[in-house]
């Protein structure tokens, strides 16, 4: 799996419930931070809500999407029929 990049789509691997954040939610990496670890800021876009929610995450805690982001199905993640 590679690093992300600036303007890449990455997926949540886990929940953030203090941000309204749920896995499998996809946002866009607009910025990395280099101290005192690698971090990526992340901007999630929620349907009704006007501001973007933002995000300081660590690689371990996304994944970079580099296929049909929005069919879950296509990239592995479990969805109940």
């Amino acid at each position: 799996m590679r690093a992300p990049a600036i303007n890449d789509y990455v997926r949540l691997i886990r929940d953030f419930p203090e941000l309204a954040l749920a896995r499998g939610d996809v946002g866009v990496v607009r910025s990395q931070w280099f101290a005192p670890e690698i971090a990526y800021e992340v901007e999630f876009h929620h349907v009704g809500l006007d501001e973007p929610t933002r995000a300081l995450l660590m690689a371990d805690q996304i994944r970079v999407e580099d296929g049909p982001i929005f069919d879950k199905r296509a990239v592995g993640v479990y969805v109940e029929v």
